[in-house]
């Protein structure tokens, strides 16, 4: 049983990212369709990664955290907020699930959930938002049943795979998260 597991739901766990995951956070990053479906176009070494988790336990404004599964501690994907602002209480999110296998199972949706709770409850955040590319319609779907609201459109905000793509602006308030969770 770990000890690590900073937020428990029913069917997965959110857990801080340390050196020991350095092999899986870089073969998450070479999946075809988990780089599709976030936009990512840069290519990282190893050491690159490994720099990477180093350097996210240095910065005060982000929660980088692994999703894995209640019944086996497999590491599933990540979960993170970013560009915490503590002015004005807000923060971006950001999540990749790592494998198809994995995907459709409420797993990205429950996580989701545990991390808006943390954001709003403990870092004290009015406003979470986040980015999701238009083609990506699963996803916009598993945002707006976990209670995110389209806030707008950046038209041809991503050039990938030869193509301009609109990303849609998603955001959700705390109050929001409260009615919908916390009755």
């Amino acid at each position: 049983m770990r000890k690590d597991k900073l937020l428990q739901g029913e069917k997965v766990f959110l857990r801080p990212l340390n050196a020991a995951d350095q092999d899986t956070y870089y073969a998450m990053f070479f999946d075809s369709e988990v780089r599709r479906l976030t936009g990512t176009k840069q290519a990282f070494t190893y050491a690159q990664i490994e720099q990477y988790i180093e350097n996210k336990w240095r910065e005060s404004d982000a929660v980088l955290l692994l999703i894995c599964l209640q019944d086996s501690e497999e590491v599933i994907g990540d979960i993170a907020l970013q560009d915490i602002d503590t002015t004005n209480r807000n923060a971006n999110m950001r999540i990749a699930i790592s494998q198809a296998a994995h995907q459709g199972q409420g797993y990205g949706s429950e996580a989701m959930q545990l991390l808006l709770d943390y954001g709003f409850g403990i870092l004290n955040l009015h406003r979470i938002e986040l980015n999701v590319f238009a083609y990506n319609k699963q996803a916009s779907r598993a945002y707006e049943k976990v209670g995110f609201t389209v806030e707008g459109v950046q038209r041809d905000a991503l050039f990938y795979n030869h193509e301009y793509h609109d990303s849609i602006l998603m955001s959700i308030l705390a109050r929001e998260f409260r009615d919908k969770y916390r009755k």
